[in-house]
């Protein structure tokens, strides 16, 4: 499953890379919640939970089904 989240992230990174920021994985656990850490303009932007939910999760989860969700690492 880490390829596959991998694979699918490498498809997101140049839209978040087009901003200033980049995405990096941390963790996937048992249950299928991804931690990734959102990195140069992405991380500390006010809208990095809505890139998180909307843009992140969202095309994760149709890319790699057995993803339940995505949290940001702290």
């Amino acid at each position: 499953m880490k390829e596959k989240v991998e694979n699918a992230l490498e498809k997101i990174r140049p839209m978040l890379q087009a901003d200033g920021g980049d995405v990096e994985l941390v963790d996937i656990d048992a249950d299928g919640v991804v931690t990734v850490r959102l990195q140069g303009a992405c991380g500390g932007c006010p809208m990095s939970q809505m890139t998180l939910k909307n843009g992140i999760e969202r095309m994760l989860k149709q890319q790699v089904p057995e993803v339940k969700s995505v949290e940001a690492a702290t």
